[in-house]
């Protein structure tokens, strides 16, 4: 599994679901959707294959445990859910659903592998997308070590025309599934905000920068402003010194030369005209 060919393709309905994962359950969903061809009008399979040495490559993990580790994040990913709001513009009455991610997990020591399925109701929102959906290169989040990290990077890059997002701080907190926690401003910064723009910064093709905007006297507002990386420009060498015979530039004894001249006599010469004039 090569992790530059890999996309992750989500319905901005998922990129904006309130749920919450550990990074290893967010990294073994995000290495499953990637395999799912959002072009295709039909899923040929729901089920999808995680080697342990595809897992360990694509993160950017050991080896040793990669296996112990799938089967494990298996057990707790069964359990989670994801409430996802406002699902059917057909049915505005529909405010939100709750589903679990997936419906079922195969395990095959022998392989070194798991199977997952995902659950019936999350298959439209990972699939035969035609609305608005969030793309991006599941290399760009590989190295991340923040669960926040990734969910920040999604959000932005539904705003990624535009440069800029402004997001409520309740709001944020709410889809992170953390709206019982931090609740001191510096808390929350210092545990998820500064780590997370730092992780971005370091491992994804994006630069991130972010203020806060106040509602009366309480901080209630993030205000992020990013841009992809530019590739850095190649180093031009610096040109060589040019050498001098007795204080003359050897452009300029190739100049002024005359036929039968030494370069000393050259050089001489030149600067003998030189004091002259």
């Amino acid at each position: 599994m090569e992790n530059k060919n890999l996309t992750v393709y989500k319905a901005n309905e998922v990129v904006e679901a309130g749920y919450k994962l550990t990074l290893n359950e967010q990294r073994v969903i995000l290495a499953c959707i990637a395999q799912v061809n959002s072009t295709e009008k039909l899923l040929v399979t729901d089920e999808f294959e995680l080697s342990a040495k595809d897992f360990a490559q694509l993160f950017s993990i050991s080896e040793d445990r990669a296996y112990s580790e799938l089967q494990s994040i298996a057990k707790t990913l069964y359990q989670r859910s994801v409430t996802i709001h406002n699902p059917d513009p057909k049915r505005p009455k529909l405010k939100k659903i709750e589903t679990r991610w997936i419906s079922s997990i195969g395990y095959m020591p022998e392989e070194g592998k798991i199977t997952l399925c995902f659950a019936q109701k999350m298959l439209p929102y990972l699939s035969e997308l035609k609305g608005q959906f969030t793309r991006y290169k599941l290399e760009h989040i590989g190295n991340m070590t923040s669960v926040y990290a990734i969910r920040l990077y999604e959000l932005l890059m539904q705003w990624k025309s535009t440069g800029t997002r402004e997001v409520e701080i309740d709001w944020l907190k709410k889809q992170f599934g953390i709206e019982d926690l931090y609740p001191d401003m510096s808390d929350l910064k210092k545990r998820v905000i500064d780590p997370a723009i730092k992780d971005i910064n370091t491992h994804s093709n994006y630069q991130v920068s972010w203020q806060q905007r106040k509602t009366g006297r309480r901080v209630t507002h993030f205000i992020f402003t990013f841009a992809e990386k530019q590739p850095a420009k190649p180093k031009t060498a610096p040109k060589p010194k040019e050498r001098k015979i007795l204080g003359v530039s050897e452009s300029e004894i190739k100049k002024h030369a005359k036929v039968g001249e030494s370069w000393e006599q050259a050089a001489a010469r030149i600067k003998a005209e030189q004091r002259a004039a």
